[in-house]
């Protein structure tokens, strides 16, 4: 429930380990809600969701959100420098972290954790949000249209981000995508929601090859 409204009525889907899952569907499909649900950014009123076999309600929610970490739609930077801004919750949870390390992990100039995190691109700040959640390490990495607010040079750097950081780190993915395009490049698993409800998960190659993938452009298009 958020502010009274059912945004999830019945959603049932697994995350494999080590891959790349794409949630798709039309807007208020209730793909935002999900993700803010499995971290405990809004707790769910009903149903369980599983973190290594363990209910994430019996978990400390702060302990929790380090194991899964989240990226956004727009980045929101705190900090005078960029390396403050890498570092807030690592620092706020007590962990060593390495911000030129990281810096180099998502394709930027270590020197640039000196710079005001205002200077920076959208494309820029958006891989400086993705180094602040891998600062913490987590096993699971949550994404909210992370390229919705990008040109499309920035967005298919994001996305070869995702690929790289999936198979070097071998990190969990959960990406919230408009653009089948987006998920057909990058993408292992797909879930389809509509209305709060899963639809159907398959493999990338199972949903592009089938009658799926069509069904969900109507979805998204408001067609069906």
């Amino acid at each position: 429930m958020v502010d009274g409204a059912e945004i999830l009525k019945g959603v049932d889907a697994r995350v494999p380990e080590g891959e790349v899952t794409a949630l798709v569907g039309p807007s208020g499909a209730g793909k935002s809600t999900l993700l803010r649900a499995v971290n405990r950014l809004i707790e769910p009123t009903a149903g369980e969701v599983y973190l290594a076999g363990s209910p994430t309600s019996e978990m400390d929610p702060l302990v929790l959100r380090r194991r899964v970490g989240m990226v956004f739609q727009l980045p929101a930077l705190f900090g005078a420098s960029v390396e403050d801004a890498i570092l807030y919750g690592a620092r706020l949870a007590e962990k060593d972290a390495d911000a030129g390390r990281l810096l180099e992990m998502v394709g930027l100039d270590p020197l640039l954790g000196r710079r005001d995190p205002q200077t920076l691109s959208v494309g820029q700040q958006q891989r400086v949000s993705i180094a602040r959640a891998l600062a913490l390490e987590p096993e699971v990495l949550l994404m909210d249209e992370p390229t919705s607010a990008l040109d499309e040079a920035a967005r298919r750097k994001i996305e070869d981000l995702i690929r790289e950081l999936n198979a070097r780190l071998e990190l969990t993915i959960v990406l919230v995508s408009h653009a089948l395009d987006q998920v057909e490049r990058v993408a292992d698993r797909v879930v389809l929601l509509a209305a709060g409800r899963s639809e159907g998960e398959w493999s990338k190659e199972e949903f592009f090859s089938g009658e799926s993938g069509e069904r969900a452009r109507l979805f998204i298009s408001g067609r069906l």
